[in-house]
């Protein structure tokens, strides 16, 4: 019984080390980038007050940091370092 309890209990911390899924990263991601997108963009407007130049500006910053994050995201999850 004591060997049994010892071999499910290390068969879940495994379970729980497992790494996530591309489809997660990348909905994370999107979710992440829509917030920081709509920060980016008031900000460009307040500073340029150009509404067609804040938008552009976000437009380009949403595709390239979401690459970014994903990419980010997908090499820490390889990194054990904190994890229990």
């Amino acid at each position: 019984m004591f060997i049994d309890q010892i071999y499910i209990s290390a068969k879940r911390q495994k379970a729980v080390k497992t790494s996530e899924r591309w489809s997660r990263s990348l909905l994370k991601s999107i979710s992440w980038r829509i917030i920081g997108t709509l920060d980016t963009i008031l900000i460009s407007y307040v500073i340029t007050g150009e509404l067609i130049f804040a938008l552009s500006i976000g437009g380009v910053e949403l595709v390239t940091k979401m690459i970014l994050y994903v990419v980010h995201e997908r090499l820490w999850n390889k990194i054990n370092w904190g994890k229990k």
